[in-house]
């Protein structure tokens, strides 16, 4: 076990630094970094983690961390915490779906990393936010409401399995005018162009669960 240093962020186990050592290494990293508690509440960020949520520092913190996130990705999440709260693992990467500025909705990979103190007991942790590069010029925002209809979900599930418009309108009930009405209403709503683009949308956000075979909507998004 030793004290963080700029480039121990990716060691197994950190140990709890000093906070002007922390302070120091939050601004310098060049990474987008913050500091939660065992509640998972914002402690602190440098400003590139600020900068990416859309938040200004004073309201950023004490905040719980999964108002940052899209609601998709709390289950994935809460999972990878829970394995770091147990000592299971001491640190995870996972698809990160984030809100930021003007709640769109931003795509990359997280790191959370477990901090112990110098008797080994969990005290914090760090997570490391790796957003896509470059600009993401479709990004959806975010509707704090649930954005899908039950039947909504349906059809985007028969979609991500490859049911075609018939089979989908057999099976539900709808007229094929019903079915291409919902996934034009879909499309808009995830600004995907087609049917493909829907799918791959609605996995990044995590909209479609990617742990689920066949295919299941997050009831996060189902009204």
């Amino acid at each position: 076990m030793h004290t963080v240093a700029a480039g121990s962020l990716a060691t197994d186990q950190i140990a709890v630094p000093d906070a002007d050592v922390f302070r120091s290494l939050l601004e310098r990293s060049g990474l987008c970094l913050a500091r939660l508690d065992l509640q998972l509440r914002v402690v602190e960020a440098n400003d590139d983690f600020v900068t990416q949520f859309g938040h200004s520092r004073e309201s950023l913190l004490g905040r719980s961390f999964y108002e940052l996130l899209h609601p998709g990705v709390h289950g994935p999440m809460r999972k990878q915490f829970d394995r770091l709260v147990e000592g299971r693992r001491q640190r995870f990467v996972e698809h990160l779906a984030g809100i930021g500025p003007r709640h769109a909705v931003f795509t990359g990979d997280i790191t959370g990393i477990a901090v112990h103190d110098v008797h080994g007991d969990l005290v914090q942790f760090v997570v490391v936010v790796n957003p896509e590069k470059g600009e993401q010029p479709n990004a959806v925002v975010v509707d704090r409401n649930r954005i899908l209809t039950e039947l909504d979900a349906r059809i985007l599930e028969g979609i991500a399995t490859g049911e075609s418009t018939v089979r989908l309108a057999s099976r539900l009930f709808l007229s094929r005018q019903g079915v291409e009405y919902h996934v034009g209403t879909m499309l808009k709503k995830l600004k995907a162009p087609n049917r493909a683009a829907l799918v791959s949308r609605a996995y990044s956000l995590g909209v479609l669960s990617v742990a689920s075979w066949p295919p299941r909507v997050s009831a996060d998004y189902i009204k």
